[in-house]
């Protein structure tokens, strides 16, 4: 008896594979079938007998690309390539330009510290019930300097 239940798993499968049904619900496409009752039947097999349309197709996934044979990963393109005429800057030409950022961003650095000098001095002059103004005025000073700091740093 314990014999012929230990092998009944083995005969279902066995059966399974010989009925051509899927172990895995794997489809592929989808189709919506009307048959001449017009009862509407959604499924993934094609039936010649009824009016059947393709409601989806669905497409396998690309491979995550292959190692080669020393077991090394492809280098990833980029997103959007670099067109072959597209022009070139030197590296001087580029540390230059870098270079003339860091100067822009310094002085507006320098400017934005200074309107936040005279917003603090109005809000302490303002007494001790300041307007509403005025303390905005030093949030937003105190919120560019901080921005432009994090983008001198960010320079090379």
């Amino acid at each position: 008896m314990n014999q012929r239940l230990s092998a009944l798993p083995s005969l279902l499968f066995l059966a399974l594979l010989a009925t051509g049904l899927p172990l895995c619900a794997s489809a592929s496409t989808l189709y919506k079938c009307t048959d001449e009752s017009g009862v509407v039947l959604y499924t993934n097999q094609k039936t010649e007998k009824k009016n059947c349309i393709i409601i989806s197709v669905q497409v396998p996934p690309a491979p995550k690309g292959n190692a080669d044979t020393a077991g090394n990963r492809p280098a990833k393109a980029s997103a959007t390539p670099t067109p072959s005429d597209f022009p070139r800057v030197s590296s001087t030409e580029q540390k230059s330009r870098d270079t003339d950022r860091r100067a822009i961003l310094e002085r507006e650095l320098a400017t934005e510290q200074a309107s936040l000098e005279k917003a603090k001095q109005a809000l302490t002059s303002a007494g001790t019930k300041p307007p509403q103004a005025a303390r905005d005025a030093v949030t937003l000073h105190e919120r560019n300097v901080e921005a432009l700091n994090k983008e001198l740093a960010k320079l090379r």
